[in-house]
């Protein structure tokens, strides 16, 4: 072993005096007498414009230079993000800056990515600021490897590996590569709720989106976890023990555990239930503006039933709207609870602070690149200038959304800075793609094979406008028809609507032939608006029927052509009424839709009256479970000396009508065997719906066991309630991104001798 000698403590203290004398010396031999620029060059240059170089510099020519100067230029320089290095010469009065310019991205691909589309990746790496053109940077690169597991993450993909390559290209350029692995999706495999006493594990999971995988799984992907998702899985949890009187649940923690091989989860939620409590009473405190009386009305909070957290949420909402209705746009109400625990009781207080009253300075609108101003003020309830009215705004904000231009339409308010009494409205839209050219093709058990064309623009030019032309052709049905609507021909609001179209049809009958009936027609109609919800139409048109001979050409219709002709030509007026009150139009869950159209012929070649009457209510159960009723009443009746026009019956059997039977092939039949239909209808449905099972909460899948009753009855036939058919049976609605899907599977259990049956019935496409 060989041992060092240790250098004494002297030679160390003259080495570092001895190495500070130096830095010093060095130091000094770099300061620079300030002086005046007389030019100012650079060198280094590839793409980058001179110009960045120069409005980057805290000086030009002419100005003084000194070593602040040389390095707050070089700290502006590099905060640039486009140099590797920069450095200031000086040569003589001229500062030649030499810089060094990071490679710019040329591509920037992907390898491996199954999950994603590259839209998607690429839109999310340009967030971060790595994209085509733009300046590399490996402390970018690096982050961008980290965006990219964050995507995966969210996607339940743990195990997912991200390589970054870069390849040098020439001109100073690189091509950087993502290579993913992404491995298995990381499903849940338990879901665990530890300290549940009142009620089952399994009713408490049952509110979960997020469950342990079904045979389903595939397409709802509910077993994948998501943090967002098991947040607002929670928040049902915590409702539900709130609504059921547990005022004092809490969730104490949630633990959520990944294997060693990333492939499997296992959720645990630790709650405390705490007692139950029942309400003792409500009463109101603070400053109710002298209408207490009116205020009590909107109390949903029941004494003596078990506290109810979403009713008293929805009471203070309701009092803090009436207030917003009189301009008080800042009101509080607090509920505030007094807990007896030796009874299990809670006295709710309600304290309410009007505050100040305000009124609407300005309303603002931002996101609309197309589409017009006037098209989403013409909607608003609440006027600049006026009162702050809460109701008014929340109805705003629906009829903008009701428009159906927009993804998202968000609204809120501002204080005015400098006032107490202004606010100001501010809207937030999104906007999407409104016009649509469709070419597809469905399929119904009823048309077979159907061809569509469609062209459809329903914001023309930002102005609201629609415009429409639809093309259909089936075995049974064929349609050209184009449609120009105007939502506010009127500046209150009157629409008007024109229709101009020609229709092909063969109606359905026992045996094969070929007559139809073609139809060519226009119409012009106008939709006053009574109230938010309730529309009044009314309008006039032209028709011109023809009917074509053929084989097996019913009898009916060749005496209705003796008595009016085999061409018919009639002048209709026509008026309805629709309230439409329903949360949404594809899968409804709660509210009515009520519709009352009357056809009158006035003029022409027939005189005849047509209504009917349609009736659906949603009722929900709960999260899950919806009811629905149907219903549909028709009439008609010729006028005068005229016969009821047989190509203006009313038809039953089929989807949408009474399942289990044939379409349209319910009621009076012809001598020769052919379905007429009749000049009067009585339907009816009930339905359970419930979302698929294995589909957890997803509304646009679901189920539904129904009950059908009706039939249609000639003009001169009784309404007979031993003539009714009745079907039961069970079916699928799938709002799919191909179109609308509706099968069912229906069993008669009131029949007559002579009915086509059709047990499975189905229908895709969009004219579902």
């Amino acid at each position: 072993m060989i041992l060092k000698k240790k250098p004494p403590v002297a030679g160390l203290l003259r080495a570092s005096i001895a190495t500070l004398l130096i830095a010093v010396a060095h130091s000094a031999a770099w300061a620079i007498d300030p002086f005046t620029v007389r030019d100012i060059r650079v060198e280094g240059l590839q793409r980058v414009e001179p110009g960045t170089i120069f409005i980057s510099l805290p000086f030009q020519v002419g100005d003084t230079y000194n070593d602040e100067k040389a390095a707050a230029a070089i700290r502006s320089l590099f905060g640039l993000g486009l140099f590797k290095d920069v450095r200031i010469d000086v040569q003589g009065n001229v500062v030649v800056v030499i810089v060094e310019e990071r490679p710019t991205i040329a591509d920037v691909s992907f390898t491996g990515t199954k999950e994603f589309d590259k839209e998607v990746l690429v839109k999310a790496l340009r967030d971060i600021g790595l994209a085509e053109g733009r300046a590399y940077d490996k402390a970018l690169s690096d982050r961008a490897e980290q965006e990219l597991k964050r995507q995966y993450l969210n996607r339940s993909l743990y195990g997912a590996e991200v390589i970054t390559t870069v390849t040098p290209m020439d001109r100073n350029r690189v091509n950087l590569n993502f290579n993913v692995i992404e491995g298995d999706v990381a499903k849940i495999k338990t879901i665990d709720i530890v300290g549940a006493k009142a009620f089952s594990e399994g009713t408490l999971k049952g509110l979960f989106d997020q469950d342990t995988g079904g045979w389903l799984s595939w397409y709802t992907k509910s077993d994948r976890y998501s943090r967002t998702k098991l947040n607002a899985d929670l928040e049902s949890l915590r409702s539900y023990y709130l609504t059921r009187g547990y005022l004092e649940f809490k969730i104490d923690s949630t633990q959520v555990a990944i294997s060693p091989d990333k492939q499997s989860i296992a959720i645990t939620v630790n709650i405390t239930e705490g007692a139950r409590f029942a309400v003792s009473g409500v009463k109101l405190e603070g400053n109710y503006l002298g209408k207490e009386e009116e205020f009590k009305t909107f109390v949903n909070i029941v004494a003596g039933q078990a506290y109810n957290s979403e009713r008293v949420a929805e009471t203070t909402k309701a009092f803090t709207d009436y207030f917003g209705t009189f301009g008080y746009a800042f009101a509080q109400v607090q509920a505030r609870p007094d807990i007896d625990r030796a009874n299990n009781t809670v006295a709710i207080t309600l304290v309410a602070d009007p505050s100040r009253r305000a009124y609407v300075r300005k309303i603002n609108i931002a996101g609309n690149a197309r589409t017009r101003d006037e098209v989403i003020r013409r909607e608003f309830r609440q006027f600049e200038s006026s009162w702050y009215d809460g109701e008014k705004i929340k109805l705003s904000r629906d009829r903008v959304d009701r428009l159906g231009f927009f993804k998202n339409v968000d609204v809120d308010t501002t204080d005015v800075p400098g006032t107490n009494d202004q606010v100001d409205v501010n809207v937030k839209v999104e906007e999407k793609s409104t016009g649509n050219l469709t070419l597809g093709a469905g399929f119904s058990s009823a048309d077979r094979l159907s061809l569509q064309v469609k062209v459809q623009q329903e914001n023309v030019f930002g102005s609201g406008n629609y415009l429409g032309i639809d093309f259909n052709t089936s075995k049974t049905n064929r349609v050209l028809a184009f449609n120009a609507v105007d939502p506010y021909f009127t500046a209150d609001g009157v629409s008007r609507a024109i229709d101009v179209y020609f229709r092909s049809q063969k109606p359905i009958e026992a045996d094969t032939s070929n007559y139809r009936l073609k139809t060519t027609g226009a119409s012009l109609r106008f939709g006053v608006p009574f109230s938010e919800l309730t529309t009044v139409f009314f309008g006039g048109g032209f028709e011109q029927t023809t009917i074509v001979p053929g084989t097996n050409i019913p009898a009916a219709y060749l005496a209705y052509a003796k008595q009016a002709g085999l061409k018919s030509t009639l002048l209709p007026l026509t008026v309805g009424w629709s309230q439409d009150g329903r949360d949404s139009l594809l899968a409804p869950s709660k509210g009515r839709l009520q519709r009352v159209n009357a056809e009158w012929g006035v003029g022409g070649d027939a005189k005849y009256l047509r209504a009917n009457y349609d009736f659906q209510q949603f009722i929900p159960l709960n999260k899950q479970f919806t009811v629905a009723v149907n219903s549909e009443v028709g009439w008609g009746k010729g006028l005068g000396n005229s016969p009821f026009p047989v190509f203006k019956t009313f038809s039953a059997g089929g989807l949408g009508s009474v399942r289990g039977f044939e379409q349209g092939t319910l009621g009076p039949r012809d001598i020769t065997g052919a379905y007429l239909g009749g000049s009067k209808k009585l339907y009816g449905a009930v339905e359970l719906q419930t979302p698929f099972p294995g589909a957890g909460n997803d509304r646009t899948l679901r189920m539904f066991g129904f009950m059908d009753v009706g039939n249609v009855f000639g003009e001169n036939q009784k309404l007979a309630f031993k003539d009714m058919r009745a079907s039961v049976g069970f079916g699928l609605s799938w709002v799919s991104p191909v179109g609308p899907l509706r099968l069912a599977i229906a069993n008669p259990v009131r029949k007559q001798a002579g009915d086509k049956i059709q047990k499975l019935q189905f229908q895709i496409g969009s004219s579902f």
